[in-house]
């Protein structure tokens, strides 16, 4: 997936910015000395992973965006998208593997499925 999403889905932006202000809060530490240096790279991470990480919608499929490195799912591997019990979506392919979507949640499913160019169905309720 090469091309330009038609919409990035990520993680809320609070979580970015308190990943900043814990990194800003652990500079004292270096005061104690620099075998406390490698604290810094935990809220470091956290920041990098919440600024990266997300899914990436366009019509031809999904890319799962994660700290390092990113998963791309065609639509037509796609079987369905399934919410857990917290409200957070997965995508259940033909082969039986789940790919959770990073930022993905019931509330914003069907903006994903509009820029997927993709039909949004509810399935039917059990009596």
């Amino acid at each position: 997936m090469s091309r330009k999403p038609v919409l990035r889905v990520r993680k809320p932006g609070a979580l970015f910015f308190a990943a900043l202000i814990a990194f800003v809060g652990t500079v004292p530490l270096l005061s104690a000395g620099w075998q406390l240096a490698p604290v810094l790279l935990v809220p470091l991470a956290v920041a990098v992973w919440a600024w990266r990480a997300g899914t990436d919608v366009d019509a031809e499929g999904l890319r799962v965006r994660a700290l390092i490195g990113s998963h791309e799912v065609a639509w037509s591997r796609v079987a369905e998208l399934a919410p857990d019990p917290r409200g957070r979506i997965s995508a259940l392919l033909f082969d039986g593997m789940a790919v959770p979507l990073t930022g993905v949640t019931t509330e914003n499913l069907p903006a994903v499925l509009a820029a997927g160019g993709q039909e949004f169905s509810n399935p039917p309720t059990p009596d």
